[in-house]
């Protein structure tokens, strides 16, 4: 197995005064990144609960998150192209937005057609802030302190799932969905520090000497047949070993309130889901900074796996220790690899195609959640939520040769 090459830093690499939380940008990316995954968070669990409350069942609750998740990945190969023609800041405003004002609408109808409307409009904003938001990272920040700047972009995305999604189940139960429905209009109050952004990035050189007032994937022919085929081969494996996690992750995030003896189990599973999952994610971020990220990918791929596998056995036995235990550990194989498939798939592009990079990224991570919204809701639907998560374990199984396959050279801007 080949061992990743470093970056050698720029000599004027600006995050190299302080941590990356300091680096010009970041600031304004992480408040606008907190706000817009409090939101989709908060909604998570509880609108496919809403539509059990219109009478679906666990198939139809699971297509909420599912068309949700089918109209992000719809959405993120155009937001390149978005973002060269109306600038970051604009784009990722409008994204927060249609992320956002859909909560709002919620209260009125319980009813799936409704819902599922919904669930499409949420799906195009949240396809817009997920592309912008990681191709941002790698605009900011030199390639050599890549791996913890995705790791505070991380915990950006990954705190609401353990202060807030955790708690949106209970919140409905003893809140009411109105109140949850109204708090999951937070997106909005992202848009000025999406704006903000937009400023940073027009104005502000990046790490590595280029300009960043062109987008992402800014070349002419960025998006012609040719040069997507050259940039798809190195960023497939990176992709298709996220989808294998977040297909299980996904499938606990949506159904853990449906699978676990009442919301309060509920509530501690997502949290330890959600916490190990941060501190993992932030944290590997420096390991791969220093050894790369190659070498870490694997053993996680078999944590998932098998974690999953133990969570099956836990829902079975109806062991709640055990099921708590199997979410944390699912949590880090989860964080894991969403910051090391992350930081390899920038490692295998040239700056003009961090765009690209991005986009295929998101799709794996949220083609992977929407399958483990809709796959695992359906065969629980059939044969019980303990066979569905032995399906999910042996998807995220087959991605094990692909975190065995030598890294390809990196190709740096």
């Amino acid at each position: 197995m080949n061992t990743p090459k470093r970056a050698t830093p720029g000599p004027a690499a600006p995050e190299r005064e302080g941590g990356v939380f300091r680096v010009p940008g970041m600031p304004a990316l992480l408040l606008a990144t907190l706000a817009g995954f409090t939101g989709y968070g908060l909604l998570l669990p509880v609108a496919p609960l809403w539509a059990v409350q219109g009478g679906a069942g666990e198939g139809g609750s699971g297509l909420v998150n599912g068309v949700v998740l089918l109209c992000t990945v719809l959405t993120q190969p155009f937001v390149p192209g978005l973002l060269r023609r109306r600038g970051w800041g604009v784009v990722l405003a409008v994204g927060l937005t249609l992320l956002g004002l859909p909560a709002l609408a919620h209260p009125l109808s319980s009813d799936l057609g409704v819902l599922l409307a919904l669930s499409a409009v949420r799906g195009v904003g949240f396809g817009v802030i997920t592309v912008t938001g990681s191709a941002a990272v790698a605009e900011l920040v030199d390639a050599s302190r890549r791996g913890s700047a995705v790791g505070a972009y991380g915990l950006a995305i990954a705190v609401p799932q353990v202060l807030v999604l955790p708690f949106g189940p209970v919140a409905a139960e003893h809140l009411g969905f109105g109140a949850v429905f109204v708090a999951a209009a937070c997106p909005l109050l992202g848009v000025p520090a999406a704006l903000a952004l937009g400023r940073s990035i027009a104005s502000a050189p990046t790490a590595d000497g280029g300009s960043t007032g062109d987008a992402p994937g800014s070349s002419p022919d960025d998006r012609s047949p040719a040069r997507i085929r050259a940039t798809l081969p190195p960023l497939l494996p990176p992709m298709l070993i996220l989808l294998g996690v977040t297909l299980a992750g996904g499938a606990v995030l949506t159904f853990a309130p449906q699978m676990t003896e009442g919301p309060v189990l509920a509530m501690a599973a997502l949290a330890a889901l959600g916490g190990t999952a941060a501190v993992t994610r932030w944290r590997i971020g420096g390991l791969a900074d220093r050894h790369g990220a190659r070498p870490f990918v694997w053993p996680l791929v078999v944590l998932g796996a098998a974690s999953t596998a133990l969570l099956a056995h836990a829902v079975r036995a109806e062991q709640s220790w055990l099921l708590l235990l199997a979410a944390a550990a699912l949590g880090v194989a989860y964080g894991g690899l969403q910051n090391l498939t992350l930081v390899l798939s920038f490692d295998s592009v040239t700056r003009e195609r961090y765009g690209m990079a991005s986009a295929v990224w998101n799709i794996g991570f949220d083609l992977g959640t929407g399958l483990g919204s809709v796959l695992v809701g359906a065969i629980a639907a059939l044969l019980g939520f303990p066979a569905a998560l032995l399906v999910a374990a042996a998807v995220t199984a087959l991605t094990l040769p692909l975190s065995l396959l030598g890294r390809h050279p990196a190709r740096r801007a």
